[in-house]
């Protein structure tokens, strides 16, 4: 582990939100450090050069959906995942197991493994821990994760209890199948929203060992305070001195509260998912460019913002490309969105060095208008009843 380094630049005063930086083969990453989701090795609709022009750092692929396409072996043959795609940052893979479990219906699991089938062709495949580490490193990821088990919220107590119980015992087995001293094994803590659970995860984790922690299990579903409440719970007991990954976490206000309680990088595919459905984020809030009164609007997505998109292009021409479903417009809306999130997060690194990172998140805060998720599910789900005939 000679080639990870993780150093503390800042500390703010009022939070235990930090700056610092993560050494990799591949390159420093300045954290807090937002990470865009590339599953099948490419961020949808957008060229290694053009992240590069927009200042990502970092990349995430998925060990899921690239075994299944092209095969790892196929990517080894051609000089692993940075020369694949020609990125030669530092590149995180997940250990798929997210993806696996997500597949309910086409998947079983025991001690040795998960055996699931192909949501692709139906074909038959088993992820056993040695197997997904075996996999990542044919990848060739700076930082790579243990097959663990994602539990649906909500579940009960005993359930998760025994998910944990699987996740340790596959955290152990990946810690010994691990070959490659040039890539950084993260552990990551579950244990869904019991305290005791995830108070376990910490301690079976950190005595393992891990160069880093991820934390899993959470933002999928549950309240936004519970996640904010786990996460309290959680970053205290993790050794200070390491970096902390939070795993499918990432709209703007999320971005503040995680880096608040101690988080150093994120991961989530909502900038490039939202985009691709005419979605921009802005100061305010989510912006949904199909709106009839955006027809005829001359000026950009957000005034002063300096990416691509609102230098050149009105609303109005955006409009129209999603509309029209034109290629263009979900490329336009994706650049924008990524580098709202970008600038957003080198912004709140820059308060955390400054001193002044409470401020502007209650200044950021207070302007900006969240997705309220909760009531978007209840519409989505009436609308779905209605369709079927149920009400």
């Amino acid at each position: 582990m000679d080639k990870f380094r993780f150093e503390i630049v800042a500390r703010c005063r009022e939070t235990e939100a930090r700056a610092g930086i993560l050494y990799t083969p591949h390159g420093p990453i300045p954290t807090p450090a937002f990470v865009p989701v590339g599953s099948q090795a490419t961020v949808k609709t957008l060229s290694p050069r053009e992240l590069k022009e927009l200042g990502v750092v970092i990349l995430q692929a998925n060990t899921y959906h690239l075994y299944l396409r092209p095969g790892a072996e196929v990517i080894a043959e051609m000089g692993g995942l940075h020369h694949f795609m020609a990125w030669d940052g530092p590149i995180l893979t997940d250990s798929g197991g997210f993806q696996v479990f997500s597949l309910e219906h086409l998947r079983s699991l025991t001690d040795e493994g998960v055996t699931f089938r192909s949501h692709i062709d139906g074909s038959t495949h088993l992820f056993t821990p040695e197997r997904v580490i075996e996999i990542q490193e044919r990848l060739g990821g700076d930082i790579i994760m243990p097959l663990d088990v994602c539990t649906p919220y909500p579940s009960d107590h005993a359930h998760n209890a025994e998910a944990l119980r699987r996740t340790h015992l596959w955290a152990e087995r990946c810690r010994r199948a691990q070959t490659r001293k040039d890539q950084a094994l993260f552990g990551i803590v579950q244990g869904s929203t019991f305290p005791d659970l995830r108070r376990e995860s910490v301690e079976f984790l950190t005595a393992l060992d891990f160069p880093g922690y991820a934390i899993g299990g959470l933002s999928v579903g549950e309240p936004k305070g519970v996640m904010q409440e786990m996460l309290e719970l959680i970053t205290p007991l993790l050794p200070g001195d390491k970096p902390r990954h939070l795993l499918g976490v990432g709209s703007p206000e999320d971005l503040f509260q995680c880096a608040a309680v101690g988080m150093d990088s994120f991961d989530c595919v909502l900038p490039t998912r939202v985009a691709r459905n005419g979605a921009f984020f802005t100061r305010q809030g989510r912006l949904n460019i199909r709106n009839s009164r955006f027809a005829r609007d001359p000026g950009p997505i957000e005034p002063g913002c300096e990416c691509y998109t609102c230098r050149n292009f009105s609303r109005a021409y955006l409009r129209h490309l999603v509309i029209s479903e034109e290629i263009l417009g979900l490329r336009l809306a994706t650049l924008h969105n990524l580098h709202f999130f970008l600038r957003l997060v080198e912004e709140i690194r820059a308060s955390i060095i400054a001193g002044t990172f409470p401020a502007f998140k209650g200044e950021f805060l207070a302007s900006y208008q969240p997705v309220d998720y909760e009531t978007a599910r209840k519409n989505r789900e009436a609308r779905l009843q209605h369709l079927r005939g149920e009400v």
